[in-house]
């Protein structure tokens, strides 16, 4: 069974990756969850976080945003002594914030997929070296979720996060998930 090269032999990412990378999401706190774990990727790898999973949903009460929007200084403070996440502050500051900005919004998921016109973006990369680490589109959604008021959300990592998300199949067309994912475009 061939995968993307990005893969390797860990179970953990072979799991990831054949089961949930690639598949279009439209649950928008899903959607939101998964934008706060690629901004906490950044300047790491994220195998890292991905181990670590489990313990920000428990740190960030099941990405529940309202629950995540009601912390405050303390909740801060307690979060930056929590080994199993990532210990930044900037980066839990920011998912506070992004918890009150995506309540604000009344439907995260249709304004993301509104970019994608409601389907998946369907490449057709050969090598790793053919796919983007971001394109024109990616940064334009970086900007428009920047002006909405989230952080840690630059083109590279929002590219990232529709990859993982399903908004783009970028499943080499050699990997057992490319078709797969493909036909799961609704």
């Amino acid at each position: 069974m061939e995968r993307c090269g990005w893969v390797g032999q860990d179970p953990i990412y072979e799991e990831y990756h054949d089961t949930e990378w690639g598949v279009p999401e439209y649950d928008s706190r899903a959607l939101w969850e998964k934008l706060v774990l690629d901004g906490f990727q950044a300047g790491l790898s994220w195998i890292t976080i991905l181990k670590k999973r489990d313990a920000f949903r428990e740190a960030f009460e099941g990405f529940d945003p309202e629950r995540v929007a009601r912390m405050g200084d303390a909740d801060v403070e307690r979060l930056l002594t929590n080994p199993g996440i990532v210990r930044h502050r900037g980066k839990i500051e920011s998912t506070i914030r992004g918890a009150r900005v995506f309540l604000e919004l009344d439907d995260f998921s249709g304004m993301l997929w509104g970019y994608m016109d409601g389907a998946p973006l369907q490449n057709s990369f050969a090598t790793l070296g053919d796919v983007p680490a971001q394109t024109p589109l990616s940064t334009k959604i970086s900007k428009d979720l920047k002006k909405q008021g989230f952080n840690f959300c630059g083109p590279t990592i929002v590219y990232a996060w529709m990859q993982a998300c399903g908004l783009v199949n970028d499943h080499l067309v050699s990997c057992h998930r490319h078709e797969p994912v493909r036909a799961m475009a609704r």
